[in-house]
């Protein structure tokens, strides 16, 4: 498995891998227009200007994973895992490395309420659920920090 960095050139295949990891979510909340399926190529492109990492298996991107800093604070986004490489500990491996990226003191992501594979590996990691925000048609969003 290759750890590497992600550029805008890799955008396309990062929105492959993105739209196949976020169907389950979808299904999950029964919404087909969540954010992560309807960015567009050049939105994700922009996006890749800053840190991101991705995981390759025989070439294969599998796993990918975006930041922002601002100040000691690093927002961690689309921790994204390919699903037939879902539950190999890659979504962890993702998380660490972003930590450690971004040189950040404390992090903060967020996921929806029903994804609680995503909540418990976040708890797992050290995070822990920080607010609660309503979304729409009953859909909240969980904010976990760490440190």
């Amino acid at each position: 498995m290759l750890e590497t960095t992600l550029s805008p050139a890799d955008a396309g295949e990062v929105l492959t891998l993105q739209r196949a990891a976020y169907v389950s979510e979808a299904q999950l909340y029964r919404d087909a227009f969540l954010p992560a399926l309807t960015q567009t190529l050049d939105e994700l492109a922009a996006e890749l200007e800053g840190p991101a990492l991705g995981l390759r298996a025989d070439g294969r991107l599998v796993g990918a994973v975006r930041w922002q800093v601002h100040g000691q604070s690093a927002h961690i986004g689309r921790l994204t895992v390919a699903p037939d490489r879902q539950g190999e500990g890659l979504g962890t491996r993702l998380l660490r490395a972003a930590e450690a990226a971004s040189g950040a003191a404390r992090f903060e992501l967020f996921t929806g309420h029903l994804s609680t594979a995503n909540i418990r590996l976040y708890e797992r990691e050290g995070y822990a659920i920080d607010r609660r925000e309503p979304l729409h048609d009953g859909v909240e969003l969980v904010y976990l920090r760490k440190g």
